[in-house]
């Protein structure tokens, strides 16, 4: 599915629908992948999505600390993890982080920015989300987990 956005609104909007949507999975983390170039607008997604779930604090992008978890009360997840693999030079690295223990609690939800640098360890179901820079805007591209039969966004 694709999804114009040419404000901020609109991407804050994308992100409030793509929360509202998702179920957890029974048996494992959900994770949502964002993929585009720098300044596509991934870590302002992720914040809106971080605000959506009720998290207070100053939610800012993870290239240099490569993970961060935040703690997540009263809501269909216990924890939003978010990663930022653009540093890392290959999936051996994430798996360092504990990439298979974050992804076997169906209560994270994992939302892992540059995903093709770690793309051998990426699971078939994960929901694929694409920004695309276009004119005075940006596409966003939802490619993954549907609900009742309709894409999510």
């Amino acid at each position: 599915m694709e999804l114009p956005t040419r404000s901020l609104a609109e991407l804050n909007e994308a992100a409030n629908r793509l929360i509202a949507e998702l179920s957890p999975h029974p048996k494992t983390a959900t994770l949502i992948t964002l993929s585009g170039e720098l300044g596509a607008g991934k870590t302002t997604f992720v914040q809106a999505m971080a605000r959506t779930l009720g998290v207070e604090e100053t939610v800012t992008s993870p290239t240099f600390v490569l993970e961060k978890i935040y703690k997540l009360e009263g809501r269909q997840f216990s924890h939003l993890v978010h990663i930022d693999a653009y540093r890392l030079k290959g999936a051996h690295e994430l798996e360092a982080l504990g990439w298979k223990e974050l992804l076997a609690d169906s209560g994270n939800l994992i939302v892992l920015e540059w995903p093709e640098r770690v793309a051998e360890v990426i699971p078939h179901d994960a929901t694929r989300i694409t920004f695309d820079i276009v004119d005075d805007g940006r596409i966003i591209t939802v490619d993954g987990q549907e609900k009742n039969g309709k894409n999510i966004v």
